[in-house]
C-alpha cells in the first residue's frame, strides 16, 4: 500500500511563491518517478512537473518552465516542487503521484498512486 501526502498549498498574491511537499513514510521516494499534476474547476487533470527515478532527468509543462523547481530531499525522503512568480492561472488542486517505471512522463495513466491533493489558490 502506497500512501502519498502532499501537503504547502494555500492562499497567495499573483507573483509569490509556495513550496509544495510530497512525502511517504512506507516507501523511498527516491526509487521512484514522482511527478506532480493539477486540475482547475472545469478543466483536466495536466501534468506540471516530474523527476525521474533518483533524479536524473526532469520535465516541466511550458506553461511552469522557468517559474517552478521539482528537486528531492532524500534525507525527508520528500519531493518538492517550488513555485515562484505565481500566476491566478496556477490556481488548482496540485496532486503528487508516483510511477514505478525510470523516466518521467506528464501521462495520468502512468501513475498508479496518488496524493489527496493540496488546494493552491492564487489571488489578489
Amino acid at each position: 500500500q502506497v500512501h502519498l501526502v502532499d501537503s504547502g498549498g494555500g492562499l497567495v498574491q499573483p507573483g509569490g511563491s509556495l513550496r509544495l511537499s510530497c512525502a511517504a513514510s512506507d516507501l523511498f521516494l527516491d526509487y521512484y518517478v514522482i511527478g506532480w499534476f493539477r486540475q482547475a474547476p472545469g478543466k483536466e487533470r495536466e501534468g506540471v512537473s516530474c523527476v525521474s527515478s533518483s533524479g536524473g532527468s526532469t520535465y516541466y509543462a511550458d506553461s511552469v518552465k522557468g517559474r517552478f523547481t521539482i528537486s528531492r530531499d532524500n534525507t525527508k525522503n520528500t519531493v518538492y516542487l517550488q513555485m515562484n512568480s505565481l500566476k491566478p492561472e496556477d490556481t488548482a488542486v496540485y496532486h503528487c503521484a508516483l510511477d514505478q517505471g525510470t523516466y518521467c512522463s506528464d501521462n495520468v495513466w502512468e501513475y498508479p498512486y496518488w496524493g489527496q491533493g493540496t488546494q493552491v489558490t492564487v489571488s489578489s
